[in-house]
């Protein structure tokens, strides 16, 4: 078994806090373990629960729209949540809830080391930089620990407040734009290294 199964395997019997009295699953995450992106959302719904997957409710069906509107897919990306299992009436994750499983998700993080880390909603993104306000602070790519933090509106805050989808339509488009980037400046980057070699 590797780290990673491993890993999973703790999330899904974990009894760190009391939301997992009341699951029908946990939902580690899913998506490719050497993903250049980790899409990280608050917490799992009734059908995320039902399911054990991440965003396969009307919120998860948005999010597969906005990545294939970008050329992505769920298989290319690594989906997850701040809290492994469904607050009780989808309520907002408390300060325990996110704390005990802060664990898994820095653990999740260090094992596929993304380039990218888009931060879905304000309680994801206040795990990055605290306090701040995700209205102010969305759209804007910030260092974070040697990676890139992105923030964005969750998709289910644009089902509720559809004023707010053309901003995250936006996000997205700009989200693919720094990852062709940011993989150019890679390739640069490891191009002058080995002209560097070739020198020696």
């Amino acid at each position: 078994m590797s780290d990673f199964d491993a890993l999973i395997q703790r999330v899904n019997t974990c009894t760190r806090c009391t939301l997992s009295r009341k699951r029908t699953n946990a939902v580690p995450g899913e998506g490719s373990r050497n993903a250049d992106v980790v899409f990280v959302g608050e917490g799992p719904g009734f059908y995320e629960d039902q399911q054990g997957r991440p965003f396969v409710g009307p919120a998860g069906q948005l999010l597969d729209q906005l990545l294939a509107s970008v050329g992505l897919d769920r298989k290319d990306v690594y989906i997850t949540n701040m809290v492994k299992c469904r607050p009780p009436n989808n309520r907002d994750p408390l300060p325990g809830e996110i704390a005990a499983c802060k664990p898994f998700l820095d653990e999740q993080i260090e094992m596929i080391s993304p380039r990218v880390l888009v931060a879905l909603g304000r309680y994801s993104f206040s795990k990055f930089f605290p306090d701040e306000p995700i209205g102010k602070a969305r759209g804007k790519p910030r260092p974070w620990n040697g990676l890139t933090v992105y923030p964005m509106y969750h998709p289910a805050a644009a089902l509720r407040n559809g004023n707010l989808r053309s901003a995250l339509e936006q996000d997205f488009r700009n989200l693919a734009l720094l990852l062709q980037e940011d993989l150019s400046s890679s390739r640069t980057e490891e191009a002058e290294q080995s002209e560097q070699l070739s020198l020696l």
